[in-house]
């Protein structure tokens, strides 16, 4: 059984801020073709990160995801997949002392197995030294994509209780998603103006309100961010009811 409630079994509560928020980071490569630089402005996406970052912190948001690197961007050129990994292992170099001064937890999700052996060993070292911080739930999937997610949990349940095979229910497979440590995202951002899921969270976002803006990524400062934030709030987040439901007091039966 999940920690956590399921949008299509039970009605989650309704919060003015989004506790759970994933993100796309789109655009990085125009926004560096734009400025006739290599192709990848992954450097500059990073600072957008720490920003981002503090923003949440800011904001009360209590998860964050991240979609640093999907099981399909293998196919990009080699040497943007070469900087790709090389920012990753920086970044978990220089930033997780950064991190563990304001609090955040970090995980990765994702077929972790295709990364160098030293990107794996920081990987779980940058988990290990923030595994008791509660201020903020920072998740960077990496190597990950929705149906691999599903499938994975899907193997690992078949393995776990065999007997039930043909009865299982959303439950049962739910704490072996990636995820599973988390709530259904609220928010989903994805800048660049692309308007796909592209295999990210496909379990997870069954009820998750999207916002896509034009906004290349390195480009998404607060003020996009708030944005993004205020377009949330105008959502009216039924869950199945309509308008009217939602109008009704609340039953105290």
């Amino acid at each position: 059984m999940g920690i956590f409630s399921s949008s299509t079994r039970e009605i989650p509560p309704a919060s003015e801020v989004p506790g759970h928020i994933a993100v796309i980071m789109d655009g990085n490569g125009r926004w560096a073709k734009k400025r006739f630089l290599p192709r990848g402005g992954h450097v500059k996406g990073v600072e957008l990160v720490r920003e981002l970052v503090r923003a949440c912190l800011e904001r009360g948001v209590g998860y964050l995801t991240l979609f640093a690197f999907s099981s399909e961007n293998w196919r990009r050129p080699l040497e943007e997949v070469s900087l790709l990994m090389q920012l990753f292992v920086k970044a978990l170099e220089q930033e997780v002392e950064r991190l563990q001064r304001h609090g955040v937890r970090l995980r990765v999700i994702g077929d972790l197995s295709r990364f160098e052996p030293r990107l794996q060993a920081l990987i779980r070292q940058a988990e290990e030294a923030t595994a008791t911080n509660t201020a903020l739930h920072l998740t960077i999937a990496a190597n990950y994509g929705g149906r691999w997610d599903i499938l994975q949990a899907a193997n690992r349940l078949a393995v776990a209780e065999p007997e039930k095979i043909g009865q299982w229910t959303e439950a049962d497979l739910e704490p072996y998603l990636s995820m599973a440590f988390a709530p259904e995202p609220d928010l989903y951002i994805r800048t660049g103006g692309e308007m796909r899921v592209s295999n990210f969270l496909l379990w997870q976002m069954a009820y998750t309100e999207f916002y896509f803006t034009p906004t290349l990524w390195p480009e998404f400062d607060r003020v996009e961010f708030d944005r993004a934030i205020a377009s949330y709030q105008q959502r009216e987040r039924r869950f199945g009811r309509t308008s009217e439901q939602l109008k009704e007091p609340p039953s105290h039966a």
